[in-house]
């Protein structure tokens, strides 16, 4: 273990935006030197690094190591190397949280012989690689069609679906919509540690990404049932520090009065332009900013809570 990840200014900036401006600013060079390590169990561990993507989950089995998502492109040699400072144990399982390449453009970088689960939306989002609603990443072309289709799922389910067993018991849940349209939560049982992937990311404006099956509408209710999976403790987020159950329940809130307004301003014959000048987060959000920095959402997220209201 070399440091407990402290977060500062420049996680709070987002990793998902620094990933989105790559075409605009200098790259950052993988590095395993630049990845900080935050345990959070004996054999549960997150690792997060500027520029890499989403917070990556490392769970130690008797077998072997189960990732949950696997950054952006070029960061797999760093990560493996930095987990054999934890265990000299394979990597034998990939989950992704869901599609978007912060999160899985990794995958095909780790063993073919690697099982990768996602929900079975995720799966065709994949293999579509459709472009995400409401940012510009540049050119932003398939890794799996790069690899000949390696890094692909190769298991899926639906509503519930449990690996592992024991002590080491996985639970990944399907609640609903919401940054996509196959969001998956994971629970790491005996740690009582849940990832939400980027249906949390940190406390700024989410992405409902309606191009990969995301929904404004459905947000805060997917959320609220995630907040009550049971024998929860603490959440990893997706950009952002490990938080309490309490602080999701806070941001499906967060969500849902946001939802409300925009609904209201439409019944109220305001256009969206109007309804996104308007708005101030309410007092009660303490630390919540209005945008992910680089990319304006709240624009973006009106127009699809807009067009799935009647």
């Amino acid at each position: 273990m070399r440091r407990r990840l402290v977060l500062g200014a420049v996680l709070a900036l987002g990793v998902l935006s620094m990933a989105a401006r790559a075409a605009q600013l200098a790259p950052v060079k993988p590095s395993a030197a630049a990845i900080d390590v935050e345990k959070l169990a004996g054999n549960l561990f997150v690792l997060r690094a500027p520029g890499s993507g989403g917070a990556t989950a490392v769970f130690v089995m008797g077998n072997g190591v189960m990732l949950v998502d696997t950054k952006v492109s070029g960061w797999g040699p760093s990560m493996l190397e930095t987990i054999k400072t934890l265990t000299d144990k394979p990597v034998t399982t990939i989950v992704n949280t869901h599609t978007h390449f912060d999160h899985v453009n990794g995958n095909p970088e780790y063993p073919g012989t690697v099982e990768i689960v996602t929900h079975a939306n995720t799966k065709t989002y994949m293999e579509q690689w459709n472009p995400v609603y409401g940012i510009n990443v540049g050119d932003n072309p398939s890794p799996f069609k790069a690899s000949g289709g390696r890094g692909l799922p190769t298991r899926t389910f639906t509503d519930r679906l449990t690996l592992g067993g024991g002590a080491e018991s996985v639970d990944l849940y399907y609640y609903g919509r919401a940054h996509t349209g196959g969001d998956t939560y994971v629970v790491f049982r005996n740690a009582r540690v849940l990832h939400a992937g980027d249906t949390f990311p940190n406390k700024n404006a989410p992405i409902m990404d309606r191009n990969n099956g995301g929904s404004g509408v459905a947000y805060a209710d997917t959320l609220a049932k995630a907040a009550a999976t049971p024998n929860v403790d603490r959440v990893i987020t997706g950009h952002s520090t490990t938080v309490s159950v309490a602080e999701l329940k806070e941001y499906s809130d967060f969500i849902r009065e946001w939802v409300a307004y925009v609904q209201a301003g439409k019944k109220a014959g305001r256009t969206v332009d109007e309804v996104v000048s308007a708005w101030k987060i309410p007092d009660r959000f303490k630390g919540y900013t209005p945008v992910q920095p680089g990319m304006g959402n709240w624009r973006p997220n009106a127009q699809v809570i807009w067009d799935e209201t009647q």
